[in-house]
């Protein structure tokens, strides 16, 4: 009897270890993925992915595209990425919905609404419509955040540009 209950405590205490390391390894991803988009550097690239524009879609093909601009491609698929992975993250439980909102506002969401016609475009020819799907909720789910604190905002039309009040 002894025996059997030291090797369910055993057989508890290896679970429970195996789930607090899953969760500490999830936190360290979580906190990769957010140092990556607050740094100098991700906000630099973010601001240029804001800034760009385009007429259509062969318009930003031809500007942007893997063919044409690679660095470019390189930063919006990093980003996309890892709002992707958040969203991802969020959806199962494995991201705080708290924590993503007050590290990265609706950044997602921004990002998202600049890219869609695009996003949309490139999951009809290439992709499928399962691409960038925890990218498409985190962006969702921020705003439904934003809204709850702030019920009239509306993503500005200009981005990240420079407005002056007139």
């Amino acid at each position: 009897m002894v025996a059997a209950t030291g090797v369910l405590v055993a057989a508890a205490f290896y679970i429970l270890n195996l789930r607090e390391t899953t969760r500490n390894r999830l936190i360290s991803q979580t906190n990769t993925l957010l140092q990556t988009f607050m740094s100098e550097g991700g906000q630099k690239s973010w601001g240029e992915l804001l800034n760009m524009e385009w007429r259509d879609y062969e318009d930003f093909e031809k500007k942007y595209g893997s063919d044409y601009n690679l660095d470019n491609f390189a930063k919006r698929q990093s980003l996309f990425y890892q709002f992707d992975t958040l969203g991802h993250m969020l959806r199962k439980g494995l991201a705080d919905r708290e924590t993503l909102y007050n590290t990265t506002g609706i950044a997602a969401s921004w990002t998202w609404t600049k890219f869609k016609s695009i996003l949309s475009e490139n999951r009809r020819r290439y992709a499928g419509r399962d691409v960038f799907t925890g990218f498409e909720y985190l962006a969702g789910e921020m705003m439904k955040m934003k809204h709850l604190r702030d019920p009239s905002y509306n993503i500005p039309e200009m981005f990240a540009r420079y407005v002056p009040n007139e």
